[in-house]
C-alpha cells in the first residue's frame, strides 16, 4: 500500500490538467452561443440562450464527472486498498441552478434608469460593454458548474467508500490566495465533509486519502503554509488579506492579476 500521498502528485496534476482542457472547450462552446442573444430583442432571445447554455453545461458536466470518477479509481488503485468500489458519478447540475447562475451573470444587461440611485456603474455602461461583461461572467459560472460535477463525484465517493478516510484540496501554482490557503491546510477534511468551497473559475481538485496512507503537503503548499503562519495566522480577522499580501511579496509564483 502506498505510504504517502500528496497534493503535488502526478494524479492530481493530471486531473487538474484534464479539467482545464475541458474548461477551454466549454468556454469555446459557450462563447459560440453568444450569437443567440439579439440586443434589440433581449427579452425574447435570452430564453433561447439560457436553454442552449444549459445543454452545453449538461454535456460537459457529464464529462467532468467521468474524469472525476476515473481519477478516484486511479488514486484508489495506487493506494492498494482492498475490495472493490463503484464510484457514484454525479448528475449534471439541476436546470434551476444553472439558470439562476446564468441569470446572475447577465443581470447587468437589462436596461435601467441611469439616474436611479440603485443603478450601478456597470449598469450604466453601453449595452455592448454590458454584453461583453455578461459573457465573461457566464463563462466563469459555467466553468464552476462543470468543475463542480467532477469535484462532487470525488467528494461523494470519499463519503461512501469505507476505505477513504479524508480528503485534501489540491491547488495549482496560479491559484488565488483563498484556494492556496485552503490547500495549505492539508487533509483536514474528513469523509463526511462534503462542502467544497469554490469560486467561479476555480480549478482546484479534491484529493482522496485512503486507510494506511499518510498525507504530505507538496513543496508549494508547504511554502503557502509557512507564509500563512509567519505573516497571517497571528492576526485574527485579517488573515486572508495578510496572506494575500504575503503571497504577492514573497511567493515566486504571482497571484492572478498581480502582474
Amino acid at each position: 500500500m502506498a505510504a504517502t500521498v500528496s497534493d503535488g502528485g502526478r494524479g492530481p496534476e493530471r486531473w487538474r490538467s484534464a479539467q482545464r482542457g475541458l474548461s477551454r472547450l466549454l468556454v469555446r462552446d459557450v462563447r459560440g452561443l453568444r450569437r443567440l442573444i439579439i440586443p434589440s430583442r433581449l427579452a425574447r432571445s435570452m430564453p433561447d440562450w439560457f436553454a442552449a447554455v444549459q445543454g452545453v453545461v449538461d454535456q460537459y458536466a457529464q464529462a467532468s464527472a467521468a474524469l472525476g470518477a476515473d481519477f478516484y479509481d486511479g488514486q484508489r488503485a495506487d493506494a492498494g486498498v482492498p475490495g472493490s468500489f463503484t464510484v457514484p458519478v454525479a448528475d449534471p447540475p439541476p436546470p434551476e441552478k444553472t439558470e439562476a447562475s446564468l441569470r446572475w451573470a447577465v443581470k447587468d444587461v437589462w436596461e435601467r434608469d441611469p439616474d436611479a440611485p440603485q443603478t450601478t456603474p456597470a449598469q450604466r455602461e453601453p449595452l455592448e460593454v454590458r454584453l461583453v461583461q455578461a459573457e465573461k461572467k457566464a463563462e466563469l459560472v459555467a466553468q464552476k458548474l462543470v468543475a463542480d460535477a467532477g469535484r462532487g463525484t470525488v467528494l461523494e465517493a470519499v463519503r461512501r467508500d469505507r476505505q477513504a478516510t479524508a480528503w485534501a484540496r489540491s491547488a495549482a501554482l496560479g491559484a488565488c490566495a483563498f484556494c492556496r490557503l485552503l490547500a495549505a491546510r492539508g487533509a483536514v477534511y474528513k469523509r463526511d465533509t462534503v462542502d467544497f468551497r469554490a469560486h467561479d473559475g476555480c480549478h482546484c481538485g479534491v484529493l482522496p486519502v485512503f486507510a494506511g496512507q499518510r498525507f504530505e503537503l507538496s513543496d508549494k503548499a508547504k511554502e503557502w503554509e509557512r507564509l500563512y503562519q509567519q505573516y497571517a495566522a497571528p492576526h485574527s480577522g485579517d488573515q486572508l488579506r495578510r496572506f494575500r499580501r504575503a503571497l504577492a511579496e514573497h511567493d515566486p509564483n504571482p497571484l492572478p492579476g498581480s502582474f
